[in-house]
């Protein structure tokens, strides 16, 4: 099974806040992890924003039917 879920991001970003927050570790570790931390927001930030735009899609063809649905092909059914 995949992970690609908002869940599953979550579940990845407190994962990474233990990891930060682990006793012992040295500061080459530490270092390390921080560097992991910025490309995981990065990433997260992206996932999340691109969670947003489809989102306002979706309220948009919820408020106003299936007038705009054309205009926003990204915006697709359950798959089958």
């Amino acid at each position: 099974m995949t992970k690609n879920r908002l869940k599953d991001l979550n579940d990845h970003l407190f994962a990474q806040m233990e990891r930060l927050s682990e006793e012992g570790i040295s500061s080459e570790q530490i270092e390390a992890e921080v560097k992991r931390t910025d490309a995981i927001v990065a990433v997260s930030d992206q996932i999340i924003a691109n969670a947003n735009f489809h989102l306002k899609a979706a309220t948009l063809i919820a408020q106003h039917g299936d007038r705009f649905k054309k205009s926003l092909p990204m915006i697709e059914g359950p798959s089958e």
